[in-house]
């Protein structure tokens, strides 16, 4: 009997003209680094070229959106029945983290939903996720996806954005879980010093981090370079940012 682990799989979606495919580049190889047990690294895309030879790309899981901003709306289709072929524990990545650690303990904690938690730091006391960073067995819940279709509009009166909506479903589901403390952190709440500081000191690099969530601005580029939006919006070239986002 052979004692090594199940194979995982590795998702990200990439659509439009936000990201180009040097972002799920990025993150395969990331991914490859830091992951040592088997996987297969799947991007779901409207367009698949120049992605490297080991990502599957697959295209998006149909989804019948009202015309209008998309945000994050589409990642709800991840939780469609089939999906694809993918079958068993999966990680979905968004293709702007930075992983700093192996990933392998994403795959032990026990429970049928983890994601990361969303820093809302004026309002400490919401218990949301943010889905930048979520584990899920493929095709378990299909209900996810298929409330939200069945009435967009009542949903988007009742919630901000999908990890809201799917923060609030896996709750009345029983199956919330946050990832364990301090496994992902959010690169301006927990990098990026404070004012003044942030003027003239360089965005801290996390010590027990795994993965660096990358929500707003600034973006992975404009910490690599460095920004100045004014004081408050300033953050200098991060080396270490330029190391793991390679």
């Amino acid at each position: 009997m052979s004692d090594s682990p199940e194979s995982v799989n590795i998702i990200c979606m990439k659509w439009g003209t936000k990201f180009g495919p040097e972002y799920a580049n990025r993150l395969h190889r990331m991914v490859s680094r830091h992951l040592k047990r088997p996987h297969r690294f799947v991007c779901f895309t409207d367009d698949g070229a120049g992605l490297n030879p080991g990502i599957d790309a697959r295209p998006l899981p149909p989804m019948d959106l009202p015309p209008g901003k998309e945000r994050g709306w589409r990642k709800l289709s991840t939780f469609q029945d089939p999906l694809a072929d993918l079958v068993g524990t999966t990680l979905f990545l968004d293709l702007d983290v930075v992983i700093l650690q192996d990933i392998d303990c994403f795959f032990d904690p026990p429970g049928d939903f983890l994601i990361a938690r969303d820093w809302m730091f004026a309002r400490p006391w919401r218990k949301t996720g943010n889905s930048s960073v979520y584990r899920f067995e493929a095709g378990a819940h299909p209900d996810v996806y298929s409330e939200f279709i069945a009435d967009i509009d009542a949903v988007k009166t009742q919630v901000r954005n999908e990890q809201a909506y799917l923060s609030n479903w896996m709750k009345r589901a029983g199956k919330f879980q946050f990832w364990p403390e301090g496994w992902c952190v959010s690169f301006k709440g927990h990098c990026l010093p404070p004012f003044p500081m942030n003027t003239f000191r360089a965005p801290e690099r996390p010590k027990n981090a795994k993965i660096v969530i990358f929500h707003g601005n600034p973006t992975p580029e404009q910490a690599l370079a460095g920004r100045f939006d004014g004081p408050f919006r300033c953050v200098r070239p991060t080396k270490w940012v330029e190391d793991a986002w390679s």
